[in-house]
């Protein structure tokens, strides 16, 4: 026996009550505003597609070849001087 469960006028009065209380009067549009970029930015990201350029830029340089082996290789010659 499952019984539909719908709000009427008096329960939606009571759920906009409790909310001017508790954000007040001038957060209300705020939210309002937040919740709806919110739902735009939700529209939007659901019809794009989901692909991701990651290419670097043209002039950006590699930083995994650049100084990573090199200060790699100082870190384990400083630390085989520590343990003798």
């Amino acid at each position: 026996m499952l019984r539909r469960m719908r709000m009427g006028i008096g329960e939606i009065l009571i759920v906009l009550v409790v909310v001017l209380l508790v954000f007040g009067a001038n957060k209300i549009p705020q939210l309002g505003d937040a919740i709806g970029k919110g739902i735009r930015n939700f529209r939007k990201a659901s019809r794009e597609d989901d692909a991701i350029d990651v290419t670097p830029a043209k002039g950006e340089p590699d930083r995994l070849s650049g100084g990573s082996a090199a200060s790699g290789a100082q870190a384990q010659s400083g630390a085989e001087t520590r343990k003798a």
